[in-house]
């Protein structure tokens, strides 16, 4: 077993991860792209789409959960936007991950491309969101929540996202929800997503033990770093890394299904 290879995998899981517990993302929006081209790049065995859809819905299954965590000391999670969303997107993203096994990798990196493509549009759209004390006070739409997070945690589950990355631009420009209530309620939602999407890839027998175990690894290390940071810096500047993740991102995607 390369050691160079394992420290690469490691490397990304820990980048992602840390990330991801900053801006309230599951991660795979850094892990994909990464994951998909930097092996290559560096001279090793490239993974399929398949396989890194797979090792990233693992990844993101840790990562959200060591994010969520934090959070949930400091009282930002709002359970009634939890309940209604994690409860519709675990039913999608368990269909969704499902019906990937029969996609082939140019589909699924498709549907990637479109979904950051509408992340990195919404992300720039005003928010009227604003930042309250009391998680209670913060108001939404039930069933337009339940229809939104349906649609998400589907076609997520089909590239081995939560669907964070199309969640929080979500919550912030159509629900109307704060950014840190929506960071800190995304990251519940998104670990109760990846509970669907990791099953169904597990099912699908397209997971990598090592590369898997790796990312576990640098998940349950890097994301409540990350979470614990975010709690420092001003909203503005987490949706703005937000923002740039997604926007650089959608663009590589784009390049490499176009070129």
């Amino acid at each position: 077993m390369d050691l160079a290879w394992i420290l690469t995998i490691f490397t990304i899981g820990f980048l992602g991860s840390f990330i991801s517990g900053m801006v309230g993302i599951g991660g795979s929006i850094i892990n994909y792209p990464m994951l998909l081209f930097l092996p290559a790049a560096l001279g090793f065995t490239a993974f399929t789409a398949q396989e890194v859809s797979a090792i990233s819905a693992i990844q993101v299954f840790f990562a959200s959960l060591m994010g969520m965590l934090v959070f949930r000391k400091e009282g930002l999670l709002n359970k009634a936007l939890v309940f209604y969303m994690g409860t519709s997107i675990i039913v999608g993203s368990f269909v969704g991950s499902f019906v990937s096994n029969t996609l082939s990798s140019s589909v699924i990196n498709l549907v990637y491309a479109i979904l950051a493509l509408i992340a990195a549009m919404m992300i720039f759209m005003p928010k009227r969101g604003k930042d309250v004390r009391d998680v209670t006070e913060v108001t939404f739409k039930k069933p337009l929540a339940v229809i939104l997070a349906l649609i998400i945690g589907t076609v997520s589950g089909i590239v081995g996202a939560a669907g964070a990355f199309i969640t929080v631009p979500v919550m912030l420009v159509v629900l109307k929800i704060p950014t840190r209530v929506a960071i800190a309620s995304s990251l519940a939602i998104t670990f109760i997503s990846s509970i669907g999407s990791t099953t169904g890839k597990l099912l699908g027998g397209h997971m990598l033990l090592v590369p898997s175990i790796a990312l576990v690894i640098a998940s349950t290390i890097a994301s409540p770093l990350g979470a614990k940071l975010s709690k420092k810096l001003n909203t503005k500047i987490l949706q703005w890394i937000l923002a740039v993740l997604i926007t650089a991102t959608a663009i590589k995607i784009w390049m490499s299904i176009l070129l």
